[in-house]
This record gives C-alpha cells, structure tokens and sequence, in this order.
C-alpha cells in the first residue's frame, strides 16, 4: 500500500516537474528545407533568362516547374505550346509552334531551349 502510494507521489511530482505545454508562448523557429507544392519549384532556378540551345541539351535535376519551362519556350520565340513532360534525364519535353511549323522541344536544367529530333 505504501508502495502504491510513493509511486503515486513519484508519478505526481514528476508530471508536475515536466509542466504543461504552452503553446502561445513559444512559435515555431524550426529552421530547414521547406517542401514546397508541387507546382512550385523546389530551389531557385539556375538560370530563367531566355536561352537558346548551344547544342546537345545538358541532362540534369531541373528546378523549373512545368510553367518556368513553358515560359522558356514561349521566350524562346515559340507558340502554341502544348502539354510538356519531364524524361528521366530531368529536361521538359514537348511540342510547339514555330514559324508556321511544330517542332518538338525540350528544355534542360539550365533554361537552355532547343529543337529536338523527331523519333
């Protein structure tokens, strides 16, 4: 019975030791990489001004969401661009209009927009 009774007490004093969360007195100041959503990119992009391809696209991990590439295209001088995909070697694919004529396109990491070869 007395020892139901000090572990009780023990209990009790512990839990008082501890004390109650407050929340209002502290905020949040954890510091780190935010995730952000998926139509945002995850880092800054490396490079957005206009470019055109020097020549082989470079593979690579792209920052550019789906609507940075599309804007790359469309700075790039091309239009009607249609829905863009992303390969396993991180460059945005798809089609668009240039001078009268659709011509596949693709943008690597850099921002660099170049014609692709059809298959």
């Amino acid at each position: 019975m007395i020892r139901s009774i000090l572990s009780l007490t023990a209990a009790a004093a512990l839990l008082a030791a501890c004390g109650g969360q407050d929340n209002t007195a502290e905020t949040d100041t954890t510091q780190g990489p935010v995730v952000s959503a998926s139509e945002s990119p995850r880092n800054e992009a490396i490079d957005t001004q206009p470019n055109m391809g020097d020549g082989a696209q470079t593979p690579g991990a792209s920052s550019f969401t789906e609507g940075q590439a599309r804007g790359a295209i469309e700075s790039a001088g091309y239009t009607q661009v249609g829905p863009l995909t992303q390969n396993e070697q991180g460059l945005w694919q798809g089609t668009a209009t240039r001078n009268g004529a659709e011509v596949q396109v693709s943008v690597d990491y850099r921002g660099a927009v170049t014609p692709t070869p059809a298959n």
